[in-house]
């Protein structure tokens, strides 16, 4: 019989699910960040100093806060749930390389043709960097901070609560409420505006329909980190209103906001967005055989 805690089925109800996987997330995060804070102390390590400071404690950031995510997925999944990593489409079966090469590519073209279309079009251009700062740093950052951070927000926004979600109220309504969600955390940004944050919402759309069409948040995961990795690492571009300092040269600005995206990065502007919708198209005609992802 259901009650206020339990649903027909026996299960918990949703709600409630989501409140112990917060709570195990909030408790999990505590121990790590103290622990690992308690550890660097005592071997004496520290974060080191120059321009890439901010971004050595984004990342150190980002890591204890996957850990947690991990560790939080794992235990709601024994203890609440008593299923396996395939309900949040983490499985060995999800992780094959082709479908990680598939999120890994579709991720690269939706940001990178756009990005390179705004450069030959003279809306973004290419100066030198007079003081370089090292390219092995460099690349060694983006790495370091990217891979985490974009497992943090698809772990957070597709992984256990998008699994719990879509089995209440369908892959629609999930779909759209996690992405409006996704786009809102990131209007506090530097140079958000209204156009950057509504991108933010339809790249939610677009890695949710990553994740559903494949039936892998890895694939997803890899969509995200290249969108972020070709952004940072090769065009030298902020991502989302956030910039590192590059090697050798920056990509900067140098046309109309609603098409580069200004300071938020080309992530921001329309022909980002035109990448996202093209990519998504291919990626949902490919899999209208398959009805299985929209159930």
């Amino acid at each position: 019989m259901p009650t206020l805690f339990v649903n027909a089925g026996g299960r918990l109800r949703a709600p409630w699910r989501l409140l112990a996987f917060a709570a195990i997330t909030a408790a999990a995060l505590l121990v790590i960040g103290g622990g690992g804070g308690a550890l660097a102390g005592v071997l004496g390590i520290h974060l080191p100093s120059g321009p890439y400071r901010p971004a050595w404690i984004q990342s150190a950031g980002a890591w204890c806060l996957l850990l947690a995510l991990l560790v939080a997925h794992w235990a709601t999944l024994r203890w609440v749930e008593h299923r396996p990593w395939t309900f949040v489409r983490l499985g060995r079966s999800q992780a094959h390389p082709r479908v990680l090469a598939t999120g890994a590519v579709l991720g690269a073209l939706a940001i990178g043709i756009p990005s390179l279309l705004l450069v030959a079009l003279r809306w973004l251009a290419v100066a030198d960097v007079s003081h370089p700062v090292s390219w092995t740093t460099f690349l060694a950052v983006t790495l370091l901070l990217f891979v985490p951070a974009a497992l943090v927000e698809e772990l957070l926004f597709r992984g256990y609560a998008f699994a719990v979600l879509r089995e209440t109220w369908g892959w629609r309504w999930t779909l759209g409420v996690t992405s409006v969600i996704f786009g809102v955390v990131h209007a506090a940004n530097p140079g958000a505006t209204v156009l950057s944050v509504s991108a933010v919402v339809l790249a939610g759309v677009w890695l949710g329909v990553v994740l559903l069409a494949t039936g892998s948040l890895y694939a997803a995961w890899m969509a995200h980190f290249t969108w972020n990795w070709v952004m940072a690492a090769l065009l030298h571009t902020p991502v989302s209103g956030l910039p590192l300092p590059t090697p050798a040269y920056r990509v900067f600005d140098a046309g109309p906001d609603w098409l580069t995206g200004g300071g938020w990065g080309p992530e921001g502007g329309v022909l980002a967005i035109a990448g996202m919708g093209a990519t998504m198209a291919v990626l949902v005609m490919r899999r209208m055989r398959r009805k299985e992802w929209m159930e």
